[in-house]
């Protein structure tokens, strides 16, 4: 929708405050907080260790330089140390300054100083995310033809109702849940040691926490929505008579859906992945309860850890805006593989 129509449907006020609040959200919701990190990521402090020792050198000298000045026997002598003196003060003034206000150094330091661990983290998440997001349009795709095109108005409100209830949970118990239900002694391994499977005195549960699949299923689980909806969506615009003209013609289900659905699909599909890849790829909550530390960090967790434990913020906006950068590069690939641009995304 342009300006003028925007005018034409709300007049010049109305319009000029939605204006205004789009103005205002994106610039303090979004471009202020990412200059914000930007910056912070590209400088550090130069902070000397042995700032310490050469302060404590300085007042010694100094002390001895005063008791010197003090059997001074000529004014002569008593001026050259009064100079070394006054020399000192400013030598000490100028590293306690240094000390309370370490200078900053801009560059890109932040990004290069990247630990091989924490690039093979970086490296093992992405992959994750994409893994996750693969398995979500594998499982959601089918789900959302069929509430689309193939179940009744009925048996199609029953199945959205029971996809959208458990999001009136907070993520983290949904996480939790499934915590429970993946857990040493959880819903499964009980399960399984009542038929005599495995047994909790020798330990001999299935150690579904240490696998990565566990978080794969808890975040599939937790962004299910969000790549069931954009491919629902379009989906259910698309006319049933093309379905039933490919199904006359004798085309097989697989043909139906690789020339016809997934073609008209297309946006819903990429915002679906472009969704489902950001979150997961960025998620705190659920690699963290879901590992306990038994199957290695996510990069996200080492985002936390960079800020709120070692409270390094140079640094952990660094690795953050690497995360953006990714995330970007991957909303670009979708819109070139799937031949869609922004208005598409965007309807």
């Amino acid at each position: 929708m342009t300006m003028h129509s925007l005018i034409r449907s709300y007049g010049k006020p109305l319009t000029s405050l939605f204006v205004c609040l789009t103005a205002f959200w994106l610039l303090v919701m979004i471009a202020l907080p990412q200059a914000f990190m930007i910056e912070h990521s590209l400088w550090h402090i130069d902070r000397d260790d042995q700032l310490g020792m050469k302060i404590d050198r300085a007042y010694s000298e100094m002390g001895l330089v005063e008791y010197d000045l003090k059997a001074a026997k000529t004014e002569k002598v008593r001026a050259e140390f009064q100079t070394r003196i006054d020399a000192l003060k400013a030598q000490i003034a100028a590293l306690e300054a240094q000390e309370t206000e370490p200078p900053k150094i801009y560059g890109i330091h932040n990004y290069t100083k990247m630990s091989e661990l924490h690039f093979t983290i970086f490296l093992k998440s992405i992959v994750f995310a994409l893994m996750v997001t693969v398995l979500a349009l594998v499982v959601c795709y089918p789900m959302a033809f069929t509430i689309a095109k193939l179940a009744t108005p009925y048996k199609a409100a029953l199945m959205m109702l029971g996809l959208i209830i458990p999001y009136a949970i907070n993520e983290l118990l949904r996480v939790y849940a499934w915590l429970m239900i993946l857990d040493y002694q959880g819903v499964i391994n009980s399960a399984l040691a009542w038929l005599g499977l495995v047994s909790f005195e020798a330990k001999t549960w299935v150690p579904f926490l240490e696998n990565p699949g566990s978080v794969f299923v808890a975040l599939i689980y937790a962004y299910v929505l969000f790549m069931i909806f954009p491919i629902y969506n379009t989906v259910e615009t698309l006319d049933k008579n093309q379905l039933e003209a490919a199904k006359d013609l004798g085309a097989s289900t697989w043909k139906t859906h690789m020339r016809i659905v997934i073609p008209h699909a297309k946006p819903g599909i990429a915002v679906g992945c472009i969704m489902t890849f950001m979150l997961s790829v960025g998620s705190y909550s659920v690699p963290q309860i879901m590992t306990r530390g038994k199957s290695g960090d996510w990069f996200s967790q080492l985002i936390y850890r960079q800020f709120f434990e070692s409270q390094n913020w140079n640094t952990g906006a660094a690795y953050s805006f690497s995360l953006v950068i990714v995330c970007l590069a991957f909303i670009l690939i979708m819109m070139k593989s799937f031949k869609v641009g922004i208005r598409d995304i965007a309807k």
